[in-house]
C-alpha cells in the first residue's frame, strides 16, 4: 500500500471550465472565470479587492511594492517559513529580519516584535503555519503603535479564521496560494487581497506591467499607458477556471479535511500523554482549515526514524522547511534578531503525516503504523 502526502481533490467542475475556456479560443488572463473567481474571494472573505495571480510567491512580490519598500528597509518575519517571503523584500532592496515562532502555534511570536524594530523597520510579515492563524490582534495592535504594515502570508490558511475573521481580512495586504500542494488548487496560482481602498488602484496597476489596463477595461481611461513599476503578474483563463471549479468545492474540501486532522489529533492524544509526541495546538479562538498536520517529536533522531520507518511502510510522510536564517542566502542578506531557538529545534522535529480529501479509508491504518513504530522507541 502507497500512501502518497497529498492529492489534489479534483472531482468537480474542473474539467468542464477548462473545455469551456479552450472553446472560446481565449486563453488568456482576465476573462469570465478570472472575474468570478475574485468575485467569489471579495464577498467571501469581505476584502477591498480580490486579484488573481500566477502565484503566491507573485502575490508577495505585489504586496512589497505595494507597502513601498525601499533599499534599506527592514520587515520583520519568521525564519520557519518559505524563501518567497524573504525574496519579495530582497528583491526590493528591503531587509528581512528574522525573529522566533510561538512554541504553541508555530507562528510569529508577537511578544518578540517590538525588540526586534529599528528606525528601518516598515513591515511585519506574519505568516499562519498549518492554516492556524498568529496572534493578529497583538500584531495588529504592535503594527499600529509603529506605523508598520502589516503583509498577511495567508498561503495555508484559505478559509482559516481569527476571532471570526477569515484569514485574507487581517493584513492590511494579504496574499493566498492555490499550490497544488495547498487545499483548494489551481496547479499553480495565487491571490492578492486588499484591505486598504487607498491601495486598490495601484494593486491594479502592479498586476498589469505597471499599466492602467484594468481602468482601461472597465472604460474609465480612453487609454492605457504605462504608470509604475509592475510586471506580468496575471494567470491565464485556464488557471481561473480551474481555480473557479475549487471554490465551488471549497467548503467541502475544507469540512474532510478537519475531519481527517480531528481523526489525527484524537488518536495521537495517548502517545503525547505518554510524552512519545506533541500534537498541534489550536486555540480556541481560531478556526483552522485542516491545512497540515504535523507531530512534534522529543529529538531529531526520533522523528528521523519515524520518517524512515514510515516511508518503508509505504507512507510519505514528510519534514518541512529549513529555517532562513539558517541557510547562505539568509545570512547574506537578511538580520537575524533573535535567538530562534523554537525555530532551530520546531525543524528538527517535525514530521507532516498525509492530508487529502479520500484519504478516510486508510487513516486508521496510518495511525496505527504510526503507533507500532512508536511502541519501539518506549
Amino acid at each position: 500500500m502507497k500512501i502518497p502526502f497529498n492529492r489534489p481533490c479534483l472531482e468537480g467542475s474542473e474539467l468542464e471550465y477548462l473545455k469551456k475556456v479552450i472553446e472560446t479560443k481565449s486563453i488568456g488572463g482576465g476573462g469570465t472565470f478570472t472575474a468570478q473567481a475574485e468575485t467569489w474571494l471579495k464577498k467571501r472573505l469581505g476584502v477591498q479587492r480580490a486579484l488573481l495571480t500566477t502565484s503566491c510567491t507573485a502575490a508577495l512580490e505585489m504586496a512589497v511594492m505595494l507597502a513601498d519598500i525601499r533599499p534599506g528597509d527592514e520587515v520583520i518575519m519568521p525564519s520557519f517559513t518559505i524563501s518567497s517571503m524573504a525574496n519579495a523584500v530582497v528583491l526590493r532592496g528591503g531587509v528581512p529580519v528574522f525573529i522566533d515562532i510561538r512554541p504553541d502555534t508555530l507562528g510569529l511570536d508577537e511578544r518578540r516584535i517590538e525588540n526586534a524594530l529599528s528606525s528601518r523597520s516598515r513591515a511585519i510579515m506574519p505568516m499562519h503555519y498549518a492554516g492556524i492563524a498568529c496572534e493578529m490582534s497583538d500584531i495588529q495592535d504592535i503594527a499600529a503603535r509603529h506605523d508598520l504594515i502589516i503583509i498577511e502570508d495567508a498561503a495555508h490558511a484559505f478559509l482559516s479564521s481569527y476571532k471570526n475573521t477569515p484569514c485574507g481580512r487581517l493584513g492590511d495586504i494579504s496574499t493566498f496560494s492555490f499550490h497544488e500542494t495547498k487545499n483548494i488548487v489551481s496547479g499553480e496560482g495565487g491571490a492578492l487581497l486588499i484591505n486598504r481602498e487607498d491601495m486598490v488602484e495601484r494593486a491594479e496597476v502592479l498586476l498589469n506591467l505597471g499599466t492602467n489596463r484594468s481602468r482601461f477595461k472597465r472604460g474609465e481611461v480612453g487609454r492605457y499607458e504605462w504608470l509604475d513599476i509592475g510586471s506580468s503578474y496575471l494567470p491565464s483563463e485556464l488557471t481561473a477556471a480551474c481555480l473557479f471549479a475549487q471554490l465551488e468545492q471549497a467548503d467541502h474540501i475544507t469540512s474532510s479535511r478537519r475531519q481527517i486532522w480531528r481523526h489525527y489529533h484524537d488518536a495521537l492524544a495517548a502517545y503525547e500523554i505518554e510524552g512519545l509526541l506533541s500534537r498541534p495546538t489550536a486555540p480556541a479562538d481560531r478556526v483552522h482549515n485542516g491545512h497540515i498536520y504535523y507531530m512534534l517529536f522529543p529529538d531529531k533522531e526520533t522523528r528521523e526514524r519515524v520518517a524512515g520507518a514510515l516511508l518503508s511502510a509505504g507512507i510519505d510522510a514528510r519534514t518541512h522547511y529549513v529555517p532562513l536564517h539558517d541557510t547562505p542566502a539568509g545570512r547574506r542578506y537578511c538580520r537575524t534578531a533573535d535567538t530562534m531557538a523554537i525555530t532551530t529545534s520546531v525543524a528538527e522535529r517535525l514530521l507532516r503525516l498525509p492530508v487529502w480529501v479520500g484519504l478516510e479509508p486508510k487513516l486508521d491504518w496510518i495511525i496505527d503504523t504510526v503507533g507500532s513504530i512508536l511502541a519501539q522507541t518506549r
